[in-house]
Order: C-alpha cells, then sequence, then structure tokens
C-alpha cells in the first residue's frame, strides 16, 4: 500500500460518489468508514467492504457513535436538506468534531451554483459566491461552516465545487423519452459536467495535494449547454429530440425547479484542477463518457 498522511478514511454520504471514492481506497488498502442512517444501509455497506457506523446527521444524539477521527481523512458527501438557507448536518457534525482529536483533512462536494448566473462567464474559484436560489444557499452555507471550521482547529479544509454529474443510472433518458421540451439553442445557458468516474478520482486526489485548504472548481471542461446536452444524449441512444421551445412556452412546460436552473448559465474554469491535482480525466468529453458506458 502506498504511504498516505492518513490512517483510515470516513465517508459521510455514501451514496453514488461515495461508493466510487470508498472502492479507490478500498484498493489501495485502507480501511474505510462510512455513515449508515439506518440498520438495512449498515448491512448493506458492509457487504461493499465498509467499516458502517450508524447514525443520523438529523439525529444529534446519534452521533456519538462516531468513532475518534484522529489520523482519518474524512469526505462530505451529504446533501443539505431540502429547505432553508443553512446546512444544519453540516453543523452537527462539527459540533461532535470539536470534542475530538482531529482529522488529517475533510473534503468536501459543493455545488458551482453557488456561483449563480453568470450571464455564460468563464468563473474561477476567485469568483465571489452569488447563489440565487436556496439549494445553492445551503451548500454556500455548508462551505463557510466548514472552512470557518478548519480554519479555527487547523484542519485543511478542500471544497470540490462541481457542475453536473454523469454516469451509468445518471442520465436524464426518461425525460427525453417522456419528450419534455428543451430551451431553444440559441437561448440555453452554458453548463457543465464530469462523469462519476472522473469525479471520485480528483476526490482521491484531493486527499494528498495540496496540503492546505483550496477551493477546486470541477468538471470536465468542456464548452456546452443544456440543450446540447440532451440532443446528444438523443442522438446518441437513439432517441427523438425533444422539442425546442421559447421562454415564454418553458414557463408553462417545465418543471420549476428544472427552470431555476437554466436561469443560470456559466463555464467554469478547471485550470486549478488540473494543475494542482494532476488528475488526468479518463472522460475528457461527455461523448467519451457515453462510450465507455456503452461498451462496459
Amino acid at each position: 500500500m502506498e504511504k498516505t498522511p492518513f490512517e483510515s478514511v470516513f465517508i459521510f454520504g455514501c451514496g453514488d460518489i461515495g461508493q466510487r471514492v470508498a472502492h479507490l481506497w478500498l484498493d489501495k488498502g485502507l480501511l474505510v468508514y462510512g455513515l449508515a442512517r439506518s440498520a438495512e444501509k449498515q448491512s448493506a455497506m458492509v457487504q461493499l467492504g465498509l467499516s458502517a457506523v450508524q447514525a443520523d446527521l438529523d439525529e444529534p444524539a446519534s452521533l456519538t457513535a462516531i468513532p475518534e477521527l484522529e489520523q482519518a481523512l474524512v469526505y462530505w458527501f451529504v446533501p443539505p436538506p431540502q429547505q432553508g438557507q443553512v446546512d444544519p448536518r453540516m453543523q452537527n457534525l462539527l459540533a461532535i468534531l470539536s470534542n475530538q482529536q482531529k482529522p488529517v483533512r475533510i473534503i468536501a462536494i459543493s455545488t458551482t451554483g453557488i456561483y449563480g448566473d453568470q450571464q455564460g462567464r468563464l468563473v474561477d474559484e476567485d469568483t465571489p459566491p452569488n447563489p440565487q436560489v436556496d439549494r445553492a444557499r445551503r451548500r454556500l452555507d455548508m462551505e463557510t461552516q466548514l472552512r470557518t471550521w478548519g480554519e479555527t482547529h487547523n484542519v485543511p479544509v478542500i471544497i470540490l465545487r462541481v457542475g453536473g454529474i454523469y454516469g451509468p443510472d445518471r442520465l436524464p433518458l426518461r425525460r427525453i423519452r417522456d419528450g419534455v421540451p428543451v430551451l431553444k439553442p440559441e437561448l440555453s445557458p452554458k453548463t457543465n459536467r464530469i462523469h462519476a468516474d472522473d469525479l471520485a478520482r480528483v476526490c482521491v486526489a484531493a486527499a494528498t495535494r495540496p496540503s492546505r485548504s483550496r477551493i477546486y472548481n470541477v468538471s470536465d471542461g468542456q464548452d456546452s449547454d443544456m440543450t446540447e446536452y440532451f440532443f446528444t444524449l438523443a442522438d446518441f441512444f437513439g432517441l427523438p429530440r425533444p422539442p425546442e421551445v421559447d421562454w415564454a412556452e418553458a414557463e408553462r412546460s417545465i418543471s420549476p425547479g428544472m427552470l431555476s436552473y437554466l436561469r443560470e448559465s456559466r463555464r467554469l474554469d478547471t485550470q486549478r484542477m488540473r494543475q494542482e491535482l494532476g488528475v488526468e480525466l479518463r472522460y475528457p468529453s461527455l461523448l467519451d463518457g457515453l462510450r465507455a458506458m456503452q461498451g462496459a
């Protein structure tokens, strides 16, 4: 096993990305813990090779089950609650960690939504946050809580601001089959995405480089827009392209949740990720990722 500055890995949020990251560390011979909200989830995680701890981030009293995380690498892949502008789950975790020996570092997935609408402009990690919907405000609150705690306790904190994630079982094919309309190409916002496997590899790379707290934009760096994304998927899988509509019709036929995404347009500068983390993406374009899925 290669030498690491930590002795174990603890993952909060063992969904798709959490499991991918867990497997990468298990393959390296490290002990990997995960937080399970239920006995059923705990059993499933054990079958995957993880040492599962049962606790609920919405129930602070249950978090005393979390072991001491000294000499551990901690990942935070937990989504915030569905409402509000703050993330009480992060608050509950930090309350526990404040009374423990501190982990070696914490890596958290956030969202590029914290930048808000940039009207298609290129944004880097120094672009001031301007969240315009509550889901992004909750993520920014998580970032702020964690970074402030890290500075206070001298624990490096790495924030990965991620755009859309795609991969097996993460494609909107049902939406395309149902003929849900998309904006006309000239109206469609700029968007960013990354394959789930590449995101997991970025999460592993961020564990050892650099030694200080840092923020990274994470995407494959390909310029694209939302309508192009849906058209590419439709063409690749031999489905009819969804109908194109203008904004007036979109507001009548597209869900409020999707409309909120469509009202924000930005492109990500990923130079820092590529230079400092040294990750060579396996799927540098959407078509690369789709072809790999087809051949799997």
